[in-house]
């Protein structure tokens, strides 16, 4: 099998993001180490920004 499109369908694997224990939600890359939604894993402190208008659900503590 070459390269290119083909090759793309064998992309069949493991998960890269799972639930986040601190915020509940599906951002915490296993690879990393670290939540993309509030920066778990990276800071003792919440990702957050000025510009970002995220909404709380039930399942979030923050």
């Amino acid at each position: 099998m070459g390269t290119g499109t083909p090759t793309f369908g064998k992309f069949n694997g493991g998960k890269s993001h799972i639930t986040c224990p601190r915020c509940g939600r599906h951002s915490y890359n296993v690879v990393k180490g670290y939540c993309a939604a509030c920066g778990w894993g990276r800071s003792k402190r919440i990702r957050r920004y000025s510009w970002q208008n995220k909404k709380i659900n039930g399942k979030r503590l923050i």
